[in-house]
């Protein structure tokens, strides 16, 4: 199988090449990568001698480069995204820009030379839950976005369900729950955390840390992905949760008992605007469907995390 992996320097779309070259070694993969802040290629560099394995660095708005490599392979698997909330909240255009006019690239290039096409979405775009409450999100919540960011993504989503319906492709879509693993930029609150407590500096927490979120780590992510690009029906979207939920505290305070460091580091600070309160995710449908489940408990996976980001401090120190 060929593969163009867009965003495949960033958090998920790197793990999602290694994943593939760890099950599926003889895959070819083109990685299309803007390399914007938050991208890494140094989280790709056992493969930079791979023949199996090229680098391309462009812009998935750039309808040029997209239709020269588009062509070349089988399948389109799309992560490239800005995504960070706050960075929403400065400066929306950004977004509109990579995250739906980028998709849009994207499609009419899948559309053309007839590839499938795999989306991937978040579960941002169905805005937020009940703090105490216990529904969950599934394929049927209505859209409703809190931030740009949220917002971009629910457009992009849109966009992909409508050239199924108009032009006949072949194209699956995901939302996930928040991801964790090796490779994630600091600025997001697992790799913060454990950076900022490894250096005894104060951690920030949103608020009184209370909102809440379900974790999943990111190759359970990934297995999910593998599956839909193989049994997934085209025009459906699958929802992937690990039902892991946990308040943004709840984790630092875990970090914290990990790596045996006080929790006086943590720091209450004023919230985000419109800052969501609670996700959950009813996973019902892929393993109902597809069969899959995750296999990684939070506490595990923290675990191996919290040791990926010491044994690899030459990868984030910088």
């Amino acid at each position: 199988m060929k593969y163009l992996v867009t965003g495949g320097a960033g958090f998920i779309g790197s793990n999602f090449i290694h994943y593939l070259f760890e099950k599926y070694p003889d895959a070819e993969i083109i990685n299309l990568d803007k390399l914007t802040y938050s991208a890494n290629l140094d989280s790709l560099k056992k493969f930079e001698n791979d023949p199996h394995f090229k680098f391309v660095k462009g812009d998935i708005a750039d309808t040029a480069v997209v239709n020269e490599l588009v062509p070349q392979v089988d399948v389109i698997v799309h992560f490239a995204a800005e995504t960070h909330v706050d960075r929403s909240i400065l400066g929306p255009a950004m977004f509109i820009q990579t995250n739906v006019v980028g998709t849009q690239v994207l499609l009419d290039a899948a559309v053309k030379h007839k590839k499938r096409f795999h989306h991937i979405s978040t579960d941002e775009v169905f805005g937020d839950l009940d703090l105490h409450g216990t529904d969950k999100f599934d394929e049927k919540t209505p859209y409703n976005p809190s931030s740009p960011y949220s917002a971009s993504k629910a457009a992009s989503d849109h966009l992909v369900r409508s050239y199924v319906r108009t032009y006949g492709l072949q194209a699956t879509i995901s939302n996930c729950s928040n991801n964790y693993g090796p490779y994630q930029f600091p600025e997001k609150l697992i790799p913060q955390t454990i950076i900022f407590a490894l250096q005894g500096k104060k951690i920030p927490v949103y608020g009184k840390g209370q909102n809440i979120r379900d974790w999943i780590f990111v190759q359970d992510h990934n297995s999910a992905v593998d599956l839909i690009l193989k049994k997934g029906k085209s025009g459906e979207t699958y929802l992937i949760g690990a039902e892991s939920e946990k308040t943004n505290l709840e984790v630092v305070k875990t970090i914290l008992k990990i790596l045996e460091k006080s929790e006086g580091l943590i720091e209450f600070v004023t919230d985000r605007p419109g800052h969501d309160l609670r996700y959950a995710i009813d996973s019902g449908k892929i393993q109902r469907e597809l069969g899959w489940k995750p296999v990684t408990d939070f506490e595990k996976g923290l675990g191996e995390t919290v040791n990926w980001y010491q044994e690899n401090e030459s990868w984030w120190k910088k």
